[in-house]
């Protein structure tokens, strides 16, 4: 395993960007409770790299199929410098995917899907769970009740706004992951299912 905190850092045949540890989230499930390693690679930053640092660290971007936002923390956070960095990658021919709890309107106060539309070609976004108490429950999120009908409209508006988006789910127990299947068709994002404990 790496000991130095990865700024990028490659699985499979994309290459991930860690750009904060920060979380608007504190879910019962997520793997920080327990290490600072995924796949080997040291995430648990000293200090939020700069744009130019995460610029640097990728190099050439069409070495990888895509590169994406998903570190230790929830990436909308640092919404001006997903769009910098973006904008860089884009003119050297990558494609961009952001990793997200689907919270970045309420963190950013403002629908940030028309910012990101030619910057980000899709999300994956964790909604979770199929009901909003089970949400509020497991996930215990930083904007209380409002969070999971927010984390609905930000996969509709993405949706909208012509980004690819799958909606993504735990196998929790209490959730129903056909249910969850539903409510991702039924914003028009694709579906994923996800393994508690399973990551990278």
């Amino acid at each position: 395993m790496d000991d130095p905190s990865k700024i990028a850092y490659k699985i499979r045949d994309s290459l991930y960007l860690n750009i904060t540890n920060r979380c608007t989230n504190t879910c019962d499930f997520c793997v920080r409770s327990k290490t600072q390693f995924v796949k080997g690679h040291n995430l648990m930053l000293e200090v939020e790299p700069t744009v130019e640092d995460i610029i640097k660290a990728v190099g050439d971007p069409k070495r990888y199929k895509e590169i994406v936002f998903c570190g230790y923390g929830e990436p909308t956070l640092r919404l001006d410098a997903i769009k910098a960095i973006a904008s860089e990658l884009k003119k050297k021919g990558a494609r961009i995917r952001v990793v997200t709890n689907g919270h970045g309107d309420l963190i950013n106060k403002k629908t940030i899907a028309p910012e990101l539309k030619g910057l980000v070609d899709s999300f994956s976004v964790s909604l979770n769970t199929d009901t909003e108490s089970v949400y509020n429950k497991a996930c215990r999120p930083e904007f209380g009740m409002p969070s999971y009908a927010a984390v609905k409209e930000f996969i509709k508006t993405c949706v909208k706004f012509g980004m690819d988006v799958e909606v993504t789910c735990l196998d929790l127990p209490g959730v129903d992951t056909a249910k969850c299947e539903e409510i991702a068709r039924s914003l028009g994002a694709k579906f994923r299912p996800r393994h508690l404990g399973v990551v990278g």
